[in-house]
């Protein structure tokens, strides 16, 4: 019996008796509704994507209500769910199946693999699981079974170390029961064989694992060389007029919180009251609410509300896009965590 049989006989034994089969993107399976799963379950946990999921399904059933959205529409259901430019990506993506390939997915993962924010293992999911093709995966779960599995030395990170992890998920991946087997290597990974405390005793490929023989499963895969994520300060505006109501602009759709809605954000207090002057023509009381940290994946953010509040309401500040926000009568916008929060604020 051939390695390649053995490793792919053993998980879906395991997958047929302990395997998640009642997740929502497991119920009438579609490209579609795979490919939408697949992109909120990056960097992000089962539990956390379910309500986002079933909302976007209610609200976007199928790939041509997705295209035919306000991008605004998109980000304000992605609110809360991080890395912005998935959801950005996700509405760009829906729009070009429609226009080029009549609202079908492409039934190879070359082509998919070109669609915008579908990667090589994203790709691979979607035909594996929604079209019966033999594709292999590499999501972060499954570079962490096969690097323990193999005790794969390196950062996997690297170039050298996915090419290696590439060639031994191509070589293990059946030539059946497509959409299980990736299903089942992803929640190996999930449940069993989790980043700090992984549940050896109960995992199927324990006997064969070289990462649980050294005694040290946890040190696979290795961890990326660490260096301190830099700290960056600025301070937001909150621009509050008579009615309450609180001024925010949409950002550029490249950078950070790409195309969302966020306060007017200057360096220094000095440059808040120079940006009032020059877009209101006159000063404003103006309060230092509580800093706070936001985190990013490459660095932190230090973020210091200053507030002011305008003696006559304004329409408009400025020549960038603008809206004035009711915290009472919520519009449906794209917003970062960090505005969200201070929007939403008991003492605004």
């Amino acid at each position: 019996m051939s390695e390649q049989f053995q490793f792919s006989d053993v998980v879906l034994a395991w997958y047929h008796k302990h395997g998640r089969k009642h997740l929502p993107w497991q119920q009438d399976i579609t490209p579609y509704r795979v490919w939408v799963s697949e992109i909120m379950l990056q960097q992000t946990q089962v539990a956390t994507v379910i309500p986002y999921f079933e909302r976007f399904m209610q609200r976007f059933p199928d790939v041509f209500s997705l295209a035919k959205a306000e991008q605004d529409e998109v980000l304000h259901l992605w609110t809360g769910l991080g890395y912005y430019a998935r959801g950005r990506n996700l509405h760009a993506c829906a729009q070009k199946v429609v226009e080029q390939y009549s609202g079908e997915f492409p039934q190879s993962v070359d082509q998919l693999s070109e669609l915008p924010g579908i990667g090589r293992s994203t790709a691979g999911a979607i035909a594996s699981i929604s079209m019966g093709i033999r594709a292999p995966i590499l999501d972060g779960n499954v570079k962490r079974v096969l690097t323990r599995f193999y005790a794969v030395e390196g950062w996997p990170g690297t170039t050298a170390v996915q090419k290696q992890l590439w060639q031994v998920a191509e070589q293990l991946t059946p030539a059946h029961s497509h959409r299980e087997y990736t299903q089942t290597m992803m929640d190996l990974g999930a449940t069993l064989c989790t980043r700090s405390k992984p549940a050896c005793g109960i995992c199927p490929l324990q006997p064969q694992c070289e990462g649980y023989k050294t005694g040290k499963p946890t040190q696979f895969p290795n961890s990326k060389p660490k260096k301190e994520k830099p700290e960056k300060h600025t301070i937001l505006l909150m621009i509050e007029n008579p009615d309450g109501e609180l001024y925010l602009q949409q950002r550029p759709q490249t950078g950070i919180w790409g195309g969302l809605w966020s306060f007017p954000e200057v360096s220094s207090e000095a440059e808040a009251h120079t940006w009032l002057k020059q877009h209101l023509g006159s000063e404003a009381q103006a309060v230092w609410l509580d800093n706070f940290r936001h985190t990013f994946s490459h660095y932190h953010l230090h973020i210091q509300p200053l507030k002011f509040s305008l003696p006559t309401r304004q329409q408009q500040i400025g020549e960038h896009s603008s809206h004035w926000y009711n915290p009472a009568n919520p519009s449906e916008l794209g917003l970062a965590a960090p505005v969200k929060k201070l929007l939403h604020l008991s003492d605004i």
